[in-house]
């Protein structure tokens, strides 16, 4: 009979889908900030020098070092009567959709502006309010993740629907700014580039009124809080004494070079192939068979834990990127054809371990999240899921940021047509470096992050009796809570 009760499913199919498309409505418009399309925008088509982008980037993700964990505190101090975490996810939608067509409308808004400086001022304004919002969106949504339930089979559920729905919706506008790119620069519409930036931003502050929003509407938050309060200093205390969570920090910082591939895949197709589009052909196994291995995770993490999933991505990573790198050597920047395929069998097998990537770190920290109010009594969700957000937007930041800047280094930069169209100029061995940026060298650097996972121990019997031991204080702490909600 108690066997039954613990295959009861809190999450119903509705909220898990409701939980997967606000995903998808938040991530079409990340994308749009992600890998190398932001520096792409500000440097190609904004006009904003390299060294300027390169230094705001790094600025405000040293930021966010400091923005996401302060609003993680903010958010476990919370307590209303829709929770505490969903009342940011109705309050954020509005304002996130604005900043969005805010920073992508730059270019457009100051057309007739010749002040490099106003643009710069421009850029920091507008990219710092749109990275405010979407973190008091992005660290509540994550956390929710934990907070939907206290079933660890509910919780991977959520994720993998989250990040499933995200990857096919919301992964449409990384397929429609290479294909606006080639329309624009083959002259075959009479849009600019800008406008083309312009046009995908309104469609994301669309989905992000109209589908993240449904976070906040449509899902519940199951697993009590605390009567107490907790102060945002005792949360960050809390955080600092989570060993887990910390070497998955230090794993994940360690690991932000790896970031370099996405910036560089951006340059390589639009600046070495000159077809920006490329990349949708040469992804398309990748992508369909990525789809698929949502329904492998399940019998994965039968034969294997977390921690050496995450261990398997790293290595395998590394060796598909140096033997990806070996292949196209000769024809890299020769012929489109060879290295097409080259680079279809690459996907194919990093879109497995994308699929994971999406899946398994999410849910270590929500099993920190439950280490910790099993060793404290206290649950963290905000903090620990700003952890999350700041750790992915610390990758973008810098991987993006370093991109920007050895741009003149390996001989990349950019020069203005009196037309108003934009030329490369590159040096003798530009394009060979912008292939090893983009296949070889992060995924070596990557394998750094190997040291901390050595030391995470969260697994196996471990993390088995912290999850029964748990069940049972919650239900004496839903027993607590009740009975003062009747005095």
């Amino acid at each position: 009979m108690s066997e039954k009760k613990n295959e009861i499913r809190y999450v119903g199919v509705r909220e898990n889908l409701a939980y997967g498309f606000a995903n998808a409505g938040q991530v079409f418009g990340y994308n749009l900030f992600a890998g190398g399309y932001l520096s792409l925008f500000f440097i190609k088509v904004f006009g904003i020098p390299e060294k300027a982008v390169a230094t705001m980037i790094l600025v405000l993700g040293i930021w966010d070092t400091v923005n996401d964990p302060i609003m993680g505190g903010i958010v476990d101090k919370t307590r209303t009567r829709y929770g505490k975490l969903r009342p940011y996810l109705l309050f954020v939608p509005l304002p996130l959709a604005a900043a969005t067509i805010m920073v992508f409308a730059g270019p457009e808004i100051l057309s007739d502006v010749k002040s490099t400086t106003v643009k710069i001022i421009y850029m920091y304004v507008s990219y710092f309010i749109w990275e405010l919002l979407y973190t008091l969106g992005d660290v509540p949504f994550w956390g929710m993740s934990t907070a939907i339930s206290p079933l660890p089979s509910d919780r991977t559920r959520a994720i993998s629907t989250a990040r499933f729905i995200s990857s096919l919706l919301g992964g449409l506008s990384l397929t429609f700014i290479p294909v606006m790119m080639d329309l624009t620069n083959n002259g075959v519409w009479g849009l600019t580039l800008s406008q083309d930036f312009l046009i995908l931003a309104i469609i994301a502050a669309f989905l992000i009124v109209t589908l993240f929003s449904l976070a906040g509407r449509k899902t519940k938050e199951r697993v009590v809080q605390s009567v107490k309060e907790p102060s945002v200093l005792e949360g960050f205390k809390v955080m600092f004494r989570n060993k887990p969570l910390l070497l998955i920090i230090i794993g994940n910082v360690v690991g932000t070079l790896s970031g370099l591939a996405g910036v560089f895949q951006t340059y390589y197709y639009s600046e070495v192939l000159n077809l920006s589009s490329a990349v949708l052909w040469i992804s398309l196994p990748g992508t369909i068979f990525g789809f698929l291995t949502y329904l492998l995770i399940p019998k994965l993490k039968k034969k294997f834990d977390n921690r050496q999933i995450v261990i398997l991505n790293i290595i395998v990573r590394f060796i598909v990127g140096a033997a990806t790198f070996l292949a196209g050597l000769k024809f890299y920047n020769t012929s489109v054809l060879a290295i097409s395929i080259v680079l279809m069998v690459q996907n194919f097998v990093f879109s497995f371990f994308n699929t994971i990537n999406m899946v398994i770190p999410t849910e270590m920290i929500g099993d920190t999240v439950d280490y910790m109010e099993w060793k404290t009594g206290e649950r963290t969700e905000g903090v620990t899921f700003s952890v999350l957000t700041f750790v992915g937007k610390l990758t973008g930041s810098v991987s993006t940021s370093i991109g920007a800047a050895l741009l003149p280094v390996i001989g990349l930069s950019f020069a203005k047509n009196p037309d108003g169209s934009t030329t490369a100029i590159k040096g003798e061995k530009t394009d060979l470096m912008i292939w090893a940026l983009f296949t070889l060298i992060p995924w070596a650097l990557g394998l750094l992050s190997l040291i901390p996972y050595h030391f995470y121990d969260l697994t196996g019997e471990k993390l088995s009796t912290i999850r029964q031991e748990m069940k049972t204080r919650r239900e004496e702490l839903s027993k607590e809570v009740s009975g003062s909600e009747e005095n």
